[in-house]
């Protein structure tokens, strides 16, 4: 497989590319990621094939507005709602109950973890394709990569398509809460703080 690399402005390739059951590679407010459509199971699929990920380990979704958390999800608790109108879009990933047309590829539980990354070109691709299931576009285990050459050093005949954006900010991943129980459960540690979280539901 051939991959190409372009400019993150180059969005409708990588529309058709997304459409037509590919996977592409793009830049978030962390690092660069690795998508598919959230609702396309062989191109998810496809995705951990590309990593060499494990299986077993879900894959978070990512959209580009709060109102699309309702696509993917059967149903969103109050405190999901509270907590994307404070901090997203930024560093918090929300896990909800899960839409039961979301395809197994993306998680094998009842849950699915969501997030709105910080960042033009991730957000003009999202508004664009809807949601997508998206992971680090590294080698399961290897460093996740802040620019288009370290994707390509990794991913090169793996993927279809690298769109560059620049250096990204790289840096923590998201925090990680369980939105799903009476309280917030912390599931990894991030720019968020428990206390802050626990600020907003007073």
């Amino acid at each position: 497989m051939k991959t190409d690399i372009l400019p993150a402005t180059e969005i409708q390739t990588a529309l058709e590319v997304l459409q037509n059951g590919g996977i592409v590679a793009f830049p978030t407010d962390t690092v660069y990621g690795l998508g598919a459509l959230a609702f396309d199971n062989s191109a998810i699929e496809s995705i951990y094939v590309a990593k060499n990920r494990p299986i077993e380990k879900a894959i978070p979704v990512l959209v580009g507005d709060v109102k699309d958390f309702e696509v993917v999800a059967s149903s969103i608790p109050e405190m999901a709602k509270r907590f994307a109108e404070k901090f997203l879009p930024g560093p918090l990933t929300c896990v909800i109950p899960k839409k039961s047309s979301l395809p197994p590829a993306i998680s094998s539980t009842n849950t699915v973890a969501v997030r709105i990354p910080n960042h033009p070109d991730a957000l003009n691709l999202l508004k664009l394709a809807g949601a997508m299931a998206v992971t680090s576009a590294n080698i399961s285990g290897a460093e996740s990569p802040v620019t288009a050459k370290e994707v390509y050093k990794q991913l090169n005949g793996r993927i279809p398509l690298i769109l560059d954006g620049g250096k990204t900010p790289g840096g923590i991943p998201s925090t990680l809460v369980d939105c799903t129980k009476e309280t917030p459960i912390i599931l990894r540690e991030g720019p968020i703080s428990l206390e802050r979280l626990l600020s907003v539901l007073k």
